[in-house]
């Protein structure tokens, strides 16, 4: 009985790795036929509508972006993306697998082009629209909220398949747990834009060696729920064909985490042209940030240290600090309640503008005014606003961390990194107290360092590493 019970104990991890690695991938290959067999008939119809018709050459490129009626950073990248594809590939539809019911396809191309000013060919793009989002919201996953959402999207993902099985699978959100399922399922050419990833090394780095004696159970087993969970994201990066990041803190984290995915950086497409096109104004003493108000994008460090700055300064007294923002919902609008708060506290309320969803001409119209452009944010992972800042000719004082540290902003030429409130009081004074020659020197440098972050130069980097994706399509 012993010797019975030892062999089954012994034949349990054999069976266990004998599924893994056989029985489980014969599974989903047979479950990827399945798939692909029923959406035939619609992956026909949708090639047909291309401007040549149906040809050998045609192919299918699907976007996995669940939110991309959203209208941020990420958003630009993904229609940027498809019209670079538009552009050099007419024999290539563009799917984007989405979870924006009450958009219709004119309503998002419509935004896409008053938002980003980016035309699409609306023959050449379909959504498809999905039925599971709430699976990827954090609302629903209050604990272990990286796990479930994670869980959830692969949910999500069978949903895109169940309606249409693409020639090449492209996150563009973030779902790195997509991607493996996507190869497993139909062993096709997959692809990557990281904005920034699920976990960083940052995070693991946060919390105490969990051997340490003042380690709580708590904290041991958080450090062991993150450390199993970056184990399998790592392993997700073995599935991508493709790698492309937003920046250079991305790539550093990209490439620690997924070790042989080879990470191009490919800079997010930035108005850039139109900043520098448009007239300039005389300059104020604005102080002008332009950041959503989230928690991490730091605005009470932004107030303490315009009140320190303020108190200090005897030639700036007349300085306003402009925070420019979008409110998403009732947390955001409550958020800038506490902050209107503060700043009454600090005794500076009398030169502080909150200015809530104001539309992309009155954003101009400040930045063509303003002198400082300033962003708070900790690991910040590329930064859009600040590239905004520069093409507008702004001298900015940045976070010392992340894209606006390693890829945006080069200290002494087109601005200064800061980190503590003293750090950030300190740029104000700099850059406000510059003679006018030598500020208007950094602003002209400013503009031109901007000229590495522009549309054309996001679509000449994404259609190189595109074009292999398009080969191995075949």
């Amino acid at each position: 009985m012993n010797a019975l019970l030892l062999t089954a104990l012994l034949g349990l991890p054999l069976a266990g790795l004998l599924f893994y690695h056989l029985l489980l991938p014969l599974l989903l290959r047979l479950l990827g036929s399945h798939l692909l067999r029923r959406s035939s008939t619609k992956r026909e119809l949708i090639l047909r509508q291309l401007p040549g018709g149906l040809s050998a050459t045609a192919r299918i490129a699907g976007f996995f972006h669940p939110y991309c009626n959203a209208g941020g950073g990420g958003e630009r990248v993904l229609w940027a993306a498809i019209q670079a594809v538009q552009e050099t590939h007419p024999h290539i539809m563009c799917v984007v697998y989405t979870g924006d019911h009450d958009a219709s396809k004119a309503d998002i191309l419509a935004r896409v082009a008053d938002r980003f000013s980016i035309p699409l060919d609306a023959r050449r793009i379909v959504f498809l629209y999905l039925t599971t989002r709430s699976w990827v919201a954090a609302s629903s996953w209050p604990r272990f909220t990286l796990a479930g959402q994670s869980l959830g999207s692969l949910v999500l993902a069978y949903d895109a398949f169940s309606l249409l099985v693409p020639d090449a699978f492209v996150d563009t959100m973030g779902y790195a747990f997509t991607l493996p399922l996507a190869k497993a399922l139909f062993a096709i050419p997959t692809a990557a834009y990281v904005h920034y990833p699920t976990i960083s090394t940052d995070m693991l780095a946060a919390l105490p060696a969990s051997a340490a004696a003042s380690a709580s159970l708590r904290t041991r087993a958080k450090r062991a729920y993150w450390r199993l969970f970056a184990r399998c994201y790592s392993r997700c990066g073995r599935s991508v064909d493709a790698v492309m990041v937003n920046s250079t803190w991305t790539q550093r984290h990209i490439a620690a985490l997924w070790p042989a995915s080879n990470p191009t950086i490919v800079f997010p497409p930035c108005a850039v042209a139109e900043l520098l096109a448009a007239p300039r104004a005389a300059r104020t003493k604005d102080i002008l940030c332009i950041a959503q108000f989230r928690p991490e994008k730091n605005h009470p460090l932004l107030l303490r240290s315009f009140a320190r700055f303020h108190k200090s300064t005897a030639a700036q007294k007349d300085a306003r600090l402009v925070l420019v923002g979008s409110v998403r919902h009732s947390e955001d609008a409550t958020r800038v309640y506490t902050l209107r708060l503060l700043a009454r506290e600090l005794g500076i309320d009398g030169c502080v503008d909150f200015v809530c969803d104001a539309p992309w001409d009155d954003v101009k119209a400040r930045l063509a005014r303003a002198s400082v452009g300033v962003n708070a944010m900790w690991n910040e992972h590329f930064g859009i606003g600040v590239v905004e800042y520069q093409a507008a000719g702004l001298v900015s004082v940045v976070h010392r961390s992340g894209g606006p540290r390693w890829d945006i902003v080069r200290e002494g030429e087109t601005g200064w990194w800061a980190e503590s409130e003293e750090e950030f009081a300190e740029g104000y004074e700099k850059v406000l107290g510059l003679e006018e020659g030598v500020r208007e020197g950094m602003r002209e440098k400013a503009r031109v360092s901007a000229g590495r972050f522009g549309e054309e130069v996001f679509r000449s980097a994404w259609g190189e590493v595109f074009a292999g994706l398009v080969e191995a399509m075949g």
